[in-house]
């Protein structure tokens, strides 16, 4: 049995969509450039129901063996497919066979002057289709970045750094790190305040954390911070008008909970009272320069600090800490651990009672911000 070579089959899959769009985009049009011709096919396989995917197997059948006419070369592309995961169309008695028997047909088809290109969403890789196209060609899955993943926002910096030297931009890394801040873990929103960024700068090569305050727009996760960077500047009319807004826009959105912001203020104080310990261990100074600062967290021994990453400084994104260091200055450590005391009560009351869920929040909030002595 011929196997494909890996520039022959490519496969480009994941939870990411816009991450998979790019590639496959960029990927179709570097074979189509390679190969030349005008034989070039998209099949779209983003289907309602088997009957369609089928369809849109039995066409891509019908591309790979019709040969090219004004070219050395034919790339196929099916585009977009929703049959490969565990969806109800893919799991369909009849696609699930039409698949194992393309698979085979993969396995032997001739690739001298033909490409294959499939994109996807999810993949279900117990499949037999998955793990022949693994087999004979190449695989790449991109997996969408999420607020639990460490590192999201170091993959998010070097998405946007990328695209604005791309664009023969230049971003310092205050603006590169507000930028990021803002967008949250959405490759897509961050791919078009990017492009809103080098637009509004206009002749000139240096994006500065102005530039971003002036256009870029907030999105869910960063108006979250937003309240949580309420509570610690102790700004307390900023800090009832914020929880006001986050509770409105939970009545349309069912991914939101007053739980869910609680934990948010949680880590906000969490990361005060961190601050406060690496301050008086001499691990980091007051530092007012971003660069400073991380290369601060950068010397901290990884050894001195918790391995529970909720406890543990350098599990936290460095800009975080650095836009909590003047606020940490406004409690004190008392102050600190009383604040997660209230938040501990106040999670129970929104558990175990029957009391309306915003006045508690308020209640606890309150308590927190209330003039009190303050010392740095």
């Amino acid at each position: 049995m011929p196997a494909a070579k890996a520039s022959s089959l490519a496969l480009v899959c994941g939870d990411d969509e816009f991450a998979v769009k790019q590639r496959a985009r960029q990927l179709y049009q570097q074979w189509a450039e390679e190969l030349g011709g005008m034989d070039h096919e998209i099949i779209e396989a983003s289907v309602s129901n088997s009957g369609d995917a089928l369809k849109a197997v039995g066409r891509l059948r019908e591309a790979l063996n019709t040969l090219p006419f004004f070219g050395s070369g034919k790339v196929v592309w099916l585009r977009d497919c929703n049959f490969l995961g565990d969806e109800r169309t893919a799991s369909s008695a009849a696609v699930t066979e039409t698949l194992g028997e393309l698979a085979e047909e993969l396995k032997k088809f001739a690739w001298q002057n033909v490409r294959l290109l499939i994109s996807a969403g999810k993949v279900d890789k117990r499949k037999t289709f998955f793990k022949t196209l693994d087999k004979i060609g190449t695989v790449e899955n991109f997996s969408a970045w999420s607020a639990d993943d460490k590192d999201w926002a170091e993959r998010a910096e070097v998405a946007a750094r990328t695209a604005i030297r791309a664009r023969q931009k230049d971003i310092s890394e205050e603006a590169l790190a507000e930028l990021v801040n803002r967008t949250g873990p959405n490759a897509r929103q961050l791919d078009s305040e990017t492009e809103k960024l080098c637009l509004f700068v206009g002749d000139r090569k240096k994006i500065e954390f102005t530039d971003v305050a002036a256009i870029c727009t907030r999105n869910k996760t960063a108006r979250a911070f937003a309240l949580g960077d309420a509570l610690g500047d102790r700004d307390l009319p900023r800090l009832l008008k914020r929880l006001d807004e986050e509770l409105w826009e939970m009545k349309s959105d069912k991914d939101k909970s007053e739980i869910g912001l609680l934990y948010g203020l949680i880590g906000k104080i969490r990361a005060m009272l961190l601050l406060k310990e690496m301050l008086r261990e001499g691990w980091i100074k007051p530092e007012m320069d971003y660069n400073r600062f991380k290369a601060q967290m950068e010397r901290v021994p990884a050894d001195k600090v918790p391995a529970d990453k909720r406890f543990n400084p350098l599990a936290l994104n460095p800009y975080v800490l650095y836009k909590a260091l003047p606020q940490a200055k406004k409690y004190t450590p008392s102050e600190l651990v009383r604040a997660m005391d209230l938040l501990l009560r106040c999670n129970q009351r929104l558990v175990s009672s029957n009391l309306d869920e915003a006045l508690v929040l308020q209640q606890a909030l309150v308590q927190i911000v209330a003039p009190q002595a303050v010392a740095a």
